[in-house]
């Protein structure tokens, strides 16, 4: 697995705090976001690095293991692995019925996905390591070898990104798995970290039933919109005007473009909740709220005339708090 150096992607140093850590990720998110940055393969690629960064260090268990490691740290960390020796050669071990077993895997797992353009290769390399690539290729007999028959097959584990618009409409990915593609409906409301599951998509047992697939989702930050929970954040700039006498503004949420009435004389940071704006609850036919934090924004340039106006309500507001 090539070696990147997450610090150095992010702009932190290794001593850098989870604040300091969060703050330079959202920062870099927001300005390679595709939505800012349409048709930009090279923005499209860099937000994904930083993505993957992010979710390393991010974890203090991930993050300690990635320092330790490097590269092959993910290797490490999945339950029952047992590095490969050199050679080509993996020894995985899986409970079952009857105890402890363990299968010996010779060759290429990327085969066992159809190949690098399959999709799943990337899975299987974060499964297994990089190193699993110098072996001499997957048998159409099995590839795997080991003591007991009709054993249920190993579990694979794999990764999908999707945008907060996505999560908040529900989405498809297709992924190839061999000869087979798998569509993979993903609800409304879903949230960074959920796991889905395709029972029987994982490894083919030996006499058995097959193992399951299970799929984490990766939520990308949104530019505009912060989630917490089901609960979405934003800012909407206000003008000093529209702020002091009260109106009508339009801001456009994740279903569209609304309405917010901004109260007369409203502060700069006053925040106001638009029920059922939200992201929808995962599995449920409800939604959570958006908050609009107001940022009163001050004309920059007067003229002489406006000036005088701007004294003389000055003067007015003064005396009528005065008598």
């Amino acid at each position: 697995m090539e070696y990147k150096d997450y610090y150095k992607i992010l702009g932190v140093t290794k001593t850098a705090s989870q604040d300091e850590i969060k703050k330079a990720y959202r920062k870099l998110a927001v300005k390679y976001h595709p939505d800012k940055n349409p048709g930009d393969k090279v923005a499209e690629e860099k937000f994904k690095e930083i993505g993957e960064a992010n979710e390393v260090l991010s974890d203090p268990e991930k993050r300690k293991l990635y320092d330790q490691l490097g590269a092959n740290w993910k290797q490490y960390k999945d339950a029952g692995y047992d590095p490969f020796a050199g050679g080509g050669r993996a020894r995985y071990s899986q409970g079952g019925p009857e105890g402890q077993y363990y299968y010996e895997f010779e060759g290429d797992p990327y085969e066992f996905f159809g190949g690098g353009g399959s999709g799943f290769s990337d899975f299987f390399e974060s499964f297994f390591g990089g190193g699993a690539r110098q072996g001499r290729g997957f048998s159409g007999s099995g590839g795997f070898s080991g003591f007991g028959a009709n054993m249920t097959g190993s579990d694979l584990a794999g990764e999908v990104t999707i945008s907060l618009q996505e999560a908040y409409t529900g989405t498809e990915r297709i992924v190839g798995l061999g000869n087979e593609k798998i569509k993979l409906k993903i609800k409304p409301g879903v949230y960074n970290g959920l796991k889905l599951r395709a029972k029987g998509k994982g490894e083919k047992g030996r006499g058995g039933k097959a193992g399951d697939l299970f799929i984490t989702i990766h939520v990308s930050p949104h530019p505009v919109y912060e989630r917490k929970g089901n609960d979405l954040y934003m800012e909407a700039h206000v003008d000093l005007f529209t702020a002091l006498l009260g109106g009508k503004q339009e801001i456009q949420t994740l279903s569209g473009k609304v309405n917010i009435t901004i109260p007369e004389g409203s502060q700069n940071g006053k925040q106001l909740r638009l029920k059922g704006k939200g992201m929808p609850v995962y599995g449920k036919l409800s939604y959570g709220d958006l908050y609009v934090k107001l940022q009163v924004k001050l004309p920059e340039k007067l003229t002489g005339e406006q000036k005088e106006l701007i004294k003389k309500l000055k003067d007015s507001f003064y005396k009528v708090y005065a008598s």
